[in-house]
């Protein structure tokens, strides 16, 4: 199994950035779909962003998100990043890094089976 860590959480003003980091182990880490999912106070997990396994890392992003956030990977330091840009008080939640052998860029929380204990964002107004 994958043992996934996240960092890079924080405060920061609405319009300002972060940059969520999931540190993986494993030898194989190039052959997981890593995500990021995230939760608000009193609301369900929801999907941010997937990146795949295959050559091309086929990415997908919840409409929310689309082009402010960007989801890549670094297949040698086995690590996953989440780039946010213009944050808005939606952004607010812990961000958990979520992964799967499964190769695709789906959605649903029940394709991954190994995640982080999270990292908090918090966005000030």
């Amino acid at each position: 199994q994958v043992q996934l860590v996240e960092s890079g959480g924080g405060v920061v003003q609405a319009g300002g950035s972060l940059r969520l980091s999931c540190a993986a182990s494993g030898r194989t880490f190039s052959r997981y779909t890593m995500a990021w999912f995230r939760q608000a106070p009193g609301k369900e997990r929801e999907f941010v962003a997937v990146i795949s396994w295959s050559e091309s890392s086929n990415t997908d992003y919840a409409d929310s998100v689309k082009g402010r956030f960007t989801i890549s990977r670094d297949n040698v330091k086995n690590t996953v990043y989440l780039q946010m840009d213009s944050l808005n008080a939606e952004g607010t939640a812990v961000y958990y890094c979520e992964s799967t052998h499964v190769r695709g860029t789906m959605r649903t929380a029940g394709w991954f089976y190994n995640w982080g204990r999270g990292t908090q964002v918090t966005v000030s107004s």
